[in-house]
């Protein structure tokens, strides 16, 4: 086994290239066996096998800068600088993380989850180090899919400025999550196809030659930077922006891969190096589906079918549901994604009505202003996208939808903790950055019947900015036997009702607060439960007749305590001065790391036993 070999950092430099191309085989067996355990990212790791082990050969890490754009793709990089026997603890709490982290180890030059970064980062790096007249190279590997958000061309727009080294790996594989779309992804397809360039190049070479003097003519040319590569070459718009082109090769070529970022290497000046993989190279179910195998839960190696199998709906499968019964009978409602079809639900709706569907690639910000032109224009325009990826677009949330009031529908997927994939997707942000924005709407469900009343009055019964929030996973049959009020704007719903003590209960945690009323029912006490629906505005008059008959209310939400439900609450019961007590139950104003949800509920104090010791021992102090 060579991956034996494989223990600590730049072990890689040790080998005979005549291993190469088993360590690769050995790295993807090592990945689909581990993975099929601990869930993770897959197809996406598959496919840069020999890219990143050419990387690991060519530059000297940790002293050269490598930065992935997102990090989902960096498990191999993990496996070459020490961190293969952490892998069973991959994306476990207390374990390692599934994306790069410097606090993780020094070969780790930049922390990533979200997209289309990595260029801005590499250029930072890149600049610091010609102001501190250092040497070293610096690599910003980015994929096709994230080469859609505009945060790349601003980078790459600013890119021509380095003087020195800087080296960006374009990884085309053709997807993101899903197939890439629009016009970047069909310009690199070009690209890819452009072996008839260089057939024609070498003909008219050859056919000059025999000319008089036509070695002469063929030098000339070249001389002039092969004004045929000027006019022919697609790859000619990073020419044009300052940024040598080099490519297309082959992806899982490691010779000619080592070959061609040591040329990158000479260029003293930014070069980009286009690479052509294949998403989920090495396993064929993987091959055949990308999409299912970007992210994914324990599987069966041999069939590629999940281990643990469920019949219940998840919360984006009602969204997906709904969504395209609401538009069978309304033909204004169009479904905005940015790259997300499938994890957000909304596969279905494309299929349905392929021409009110839009998939804008990983834009978000793009997405957000595009739905303002569409609810401008007459429709009604629904966002899916996750909390953690509608936090890139807050200004235009702000500025295009809030400012003039216009009918956008964001439907925010993953809202609270989501687990294995740690800070940079946890939802738990987007109560208290949505909150501060004048004319928003929010409205967070209990459950899934909830989530489709919800959806419902936001397209049919209001007219303005309407986010509606739920959780990541299967759909709560805990109020399968309550029978759910109407949606009234502004108001809440009373589940249980008591004295002393309220609790009052954002979306998901409405089901915890059932639960902490059981728990503190035996200790004697007469509990409240309201789902609270509004998040903005809440229900003043509630919390105002709640403060009547109650000593003690608790806000709970599963967002960081800041800016979220319970500071409003507050706010209201401090300017109404309000006879009563208020404790909010809330994450605190920090990251949270990756791990299973239940862990981290607790870990956090929102789980049910935690939520009410802290009732309990503020109950009795009052």
């Amino acid at each position: 086994m060579i991956l034996e070999k494989i223990n600590k950092p730049n072990d890689i430099k040790k080998l005979d290239p005549i291993e190469y191309n088993q360590l690769a085989y050995e790295i993807r067996q090592f990945l689909i066996e581990n993975i099929s355990k601990t869930g993770g990212h897959l197809a996406s790791n598959l496919g840069v096998v020999e890219l990143t082990m050419a990387l690991h050969i060519v530059f000297n890490l940790p002293q050269d800068k490598l930065i992935w754009d997102v990090g989902h793709q960096s498990y191999t990089h993990k496996i070459l600088t020490g961190r293969k026997d952490l892998f069973g603890g991959l994306r476990k709490f207390g374990g390692m993380s599934g994306f790069p982290k410097r606090n993780e180890s020094d070969y780790d030059a930049f922390d990533t989850g979200h997209s289309s970064t990595s260029i801005s980062a590499g250029l930072g790096y890149a600049c610091a180090r010609d102001v501190r007249k250092q040497h070293y190279d610096v690599i910003s590997v980015i994929g096709d899919g994230a080469l859609t958000g505009g945060m790349a061309y601003e980078a790459l727009n600013n890119a021509s400025r380095v003087k020195g080294s800087f080296i960006i790996v374009l990884n085309d594989n053709t997807m993101s999550i899903s197939k890439n779309v629009g016009g970047v992804s069909e310009m690199l397809s070009n690209i890819r196809s452009s072996d008839s360039y260089y057939d024609l190049k070498d003909s008219v070479a050859n056919t000059l030659y025999k000319l008089p003097n036509g070695d002469k003519l063929v030098e000339s040319i070249k001389k002039k930077k092969s004004n045929l590569k000027q006019i022919i070459f697609p790859g000619q718009m990073f020419e044009s922006m300052g940024i040598s082109y080099l490519g297309p090769v082959n992806g899982h070529d490691i010779d000619k891969l080592i070959k061609i970022f040591r040329i990158a290497k000479r260029i003293d000046k930014p070069v980009l190096v286009h690479v052509v993989t294949q998403k989920g190279h090495g396993y064929r179910p993987a091959e055949r589906n990308p999409s299912k195998f970007h992210g994914i839960a324990p599987f069966d190696i041999k069939t590629g079918e999940l281990l643990k199998k469920s019949d219940k709906p998840t919360y984006s499968d009602v969204f997906s549901d709904e969504i395209c019964e609401l538009a069978k009978n309304d033909d204004k409602i169009a479904a905005i994604t940015a790259a997300m079809p499938d994890g957000t639900g909304l596969a279905k709706f494309a299929r349905w009505f392929p021409e009110r569907f839009y998939d804008v690639g990983i834009a978000e910000e793009h997405a957000v202003t595009f739905s303002a032109g569409l609810a401008a224009g007459g429709l009604k325009p629904v966002f899916a996208v996750y909390s953690s990826f509608l936090q890139r677009a807050f200004d235009q949330i702000l500025h295009d939808v809030c400012i003039q009031q216009l009918h956008v529908v964001f439907a925010i997927d993953r809202a609270g903790l989501v687990g294995s994939d740690g800070e940079t997707h946890q939802g738990i942000f987007d109560l208290s950055f949505l909150n501060c924005i004048p004319n928003m709407t929010i409205f967070a469900p209990k459950d899934g019947e909830e989530l489709k009343l919800g959806l419902r009055f936001g397209l049919q019964d209001y007219n303005g900015p309407f986010a509606i929030r739920y959780p990541r996973g299967e759909v709560t049959d805990a109020f399968d036997d309550f029978e759910t009020m109407p949606v009234v704007y502004g108001k809440a719903e009373m589940i249980h009702k008591g004295s002393e003590i309220a609790l009052v209960a954002v979306g998901s945690m409405v089901e915890t607060a059932c639960e902490v009323r059981k728990i503190l029912k035996e200790k004697g006490l007469d509990v409240t439960v309201v789902n609270e629906r509004f998040i903005k505005p809440i229900d003043a008059g509630m919390i105002h007749k709640l403060s009547f008959d109650h000593k003690l209310i608790v806000t709970m939400e599963e967002n960081v305590g800041l800016g979220g439900f319970g500071d409003t609450v507050c706010q209201y019961a401090d300017d109404s001065q309000l006879d009563v007590k208020v404790l909010n139950i809330a994450l605190p104003d920090d990251y949270v790391e990756h791990g299973n949800v239940s862990i981290l509920k607790k870990e956090e104090g929102i789980d049910a036993a935690g939520v009410a010791d802290r009732v309990l021992s503020f109950y009795t102090n009052i």
